[in-house]
Formats: structure tokens, C-alpha cells, sequence
């Protein structure tokens, strides 16, 4: 019952505050700037207003310190807010200064990637004082002690998870929704754990989420912006870490691991090859230039997301 309020005030908290966020952001002129990049049909979003994500990071986040009990002394929830709102803020200050600047100009990516790091850092020294540095390996169940590689694991984990995230923002209801299927994954995982009170933060997050997909899909009245993007990304490598699920992570947030490998393949191969490997990417671009509407290719990637989040649900039961 306690999980089933928490996810239903935290939707409808959203839906009801959402229109008044979007009514203010569009006041001070707060638009989404679209890059000389981003393919054309893609540029008349331009007056559609970002930090979106500001109302999915502070309802989660209230929401789970009012129901959580002795939230002090509960290591695990205090490491998962902390690296939500942490790199919410990271995102928040990336956006302030792009819509301030009225350009891409925001925090170099340099900048936001020291920020990140320095987060994640700070993360793992305080994960480190009462976790063991070990991970769990899919299907055998073996545990393998990492020790200080441990803190490799997690730079690469945060920086990755939220950066992935950030990639995969680019059409509506994107990223929103392909997040809130992961986070059903560990929603499920969290309670067969008995990790009550994880379920509540993952609950409330994805009451949150639908709340702002409300307002998000296609046509979207409101973007997420990095506020949101980095702050989903950095709650996922959180979650996966307290549940010592770091390797699921890679199955059940695949869209996210495909999405930036194909960019990572695509610039390697414009450096070296002089030459492009896809059409396009984020990956997800060159479904549209072959011709499938935006629409149909979110519900693609929905459903892509889906199987992920199943198969990484099966195969981390299956490592119990």
C-alpha cells in the first residue's frame, strides 16, 4: 500500500504542477536551444521550454525522505539522493547558462565532465565506508572482489550511465520513457532483495516519469533538458550499485549502452577512417532519415527497452 501511494502522489504531483512549470519556464523565456546539427525537422522544438527535469528530481526526492524511516542512518537511500540531485544540479547548471546565453554554449564538456567525475568520486568514498567493493557476475552468482578497481567500476558506471542518458534525449518521450522501463527492472529487484526502501525512491521516480511523459511525448510541451537527462542516468548507476546489480546495469539500460557505443564507433571512425560507419547518430536519428516517423521510433526503442529490462531481470534473478 505504502509503495502504491508513493508512486500515485508522485504522478499526480507532477501532473498537477507541470503545466505551472511549463507556464513559468516559457515567462522567462527558458527555450530549448537546438544545435546547428540536429536535423532539420528537428529545429522548430527551439521555443519549446527545457528543466523539465526540476519536477521529476524534486518530487522523487521529497517524496522518499518523508517515507523513509531513520533516512540518516540509511547509507543506501542517502547515496542515491545525493547522486540523483547531484548531477540534476550538474544538468541544471549546464541548462541555466545555455538558456541564459541563448546558444549550445553551456558548461564546456570538459567542465561537465570533472563535475561528473568529482561526483562520482565523492560517491565511492562514501559507498566504500560501509559496502563491500565487490560485484556480483551474471548467471554464475560468483562474487569477485574488486577492491580499489572497484572505484574504476563506479567513475565508469556514473560518468557512462549519466552521459548515456544525456545521448539518448533527442526525440519525445525518449529518454523518459526508455528510463522508466529500466527502472521497473530494478523496482522488481529492489523487492526481491527486500530493499523496501530503494522500491520507494524507483516508485516514486517512475510515478514522476509518467507524470512528465504526460507532457513530453510527441508533441512535447516540455523537455527534460540535463537537469533531467544526467540526473536519470547518475539515479540508475546509484540504484544498481546499492543493489550490487553494477553488471545488470549493462542489459537493462542496453538502449542506453547501444546508443552511446554507436557514437563512440562514429566519431572513432571519422577520426581514423575518415569515414562514417552509420547514417547518423545518436542512433536513434537514423531511423529517421530512413524514413520512420519519430512517434514509431520512440515505441521502437520503448519495446527494445522492454526486452532489455526483461532479459536483465531474468539473468539477475537467475545470478541470485
Amino acid at each position: 500500500m505504502k509503495l502504491v501511494l508513493c508512486f500515485l502522489t508522485s504522478m499526480l504531483t507532477v501532473l498537477f504542477f507541470m503545466p505551472r512549470l511549463i507556464v513559468y519556464l516559457k515567462r522567462i523565456s527558458f527555450n530549448q536551444t537546438v544545435s546547428e546539427y540536429s536535423l532539420q525537422q528537428y529545429k522548430d522544438k527551439s521555443s519549446t521550454p527545457i528543466m523539465g527535469g526540476i519536477m521529476f528530481i524534486i518530487v522523487p526526492v521529497f517524496i522518499t525522505i518523508l517515507a523513509t524511516e531513520r533516512l540518516l542512518e540509511n547509507t543506501g537511500i542517502l547515496i542515491i539522493l545525493m547522486t540523483f540531485t547531484g548531477y540534476g544540479l550538474i544538468g541544471f547548471t549546464d541548462d541555466w547558462l545555455i538558456a541564459v546565453k541563448k546558444n549550445n554554449d553551456g558548461l564546456l564538456p570538459g567542465q561537465k565532465f570533472l563535475m561528473q567525475l568529482v561526483l562520482a568520486i565523492v560517491v565511492y568514498v562514501l559507498y566504500a565506508s560501509h559496502a563491500e567493493l565487490s560485484v556480483s557476475l551474471l548467471f554464475s552468482g560468483k562474487t569477485v572482489y574488486l577492491g580499489v578497481f572497484y572505484m574504476i567500476l563506479v567513475l565508469l558506471m556514473f560518468t557512462g550511465s549519466s552521459n548515456a542518458v544525456n545521448l539518448t534525449d533527442g526525440m519525445d518521450g525518449l529518454a523518459g520513457g526508455c528510463t522508466a522501463i529500466a527502472l521497473c527492472a530494478f523496482f522488481v529487484i529492489a523487492l526481491l532483495q527486500g530493499r523496501r526502501d530503494v522500491a520507494v525512491f524507483i516508485i516514486s521516480l517512475v510515478g514522476a516519469l509518467i507524470g512528465y511523459l504526460y507532457y513530453n511525448v510527441k508533441p512535447a510541451r516540455i523537455f527534460m533538458g540535463d537537469t533531467g537527462s544526467l540526473a536519470l542516468g547518475g539515479a540508475l548507476a546509484a540504484i544498481a550499485m546499492i543493489l550490487k546489480t553494477e553488471l545488470s546495469l549493462i542489459v537493462i539500460g542496453g538502449v542506453f549502452v547501444v546508443e552511446t557505443l554507436c557514437v563512440m564507433i562514429q566519431l572513432a571512425a571519422v577520426k581514423l577512417i575518415h569515414r562514417r560507419v552509420f547514417l547518423y547518430t545518436p542512433i536513434h536519428y537514423a531511423f529517421v532519415l530512413k524514413g520512420m516517423g519519430e512517434r514509431q521510433t520512440v515505441h521502437l526503442f520503448w519495446l527494445a527497452g522492454i526486452a532489455c529490462a526483461v532479459v536483465g531481470l531474468l539473468v539477475t534473478i537467475f545470478s541470485f
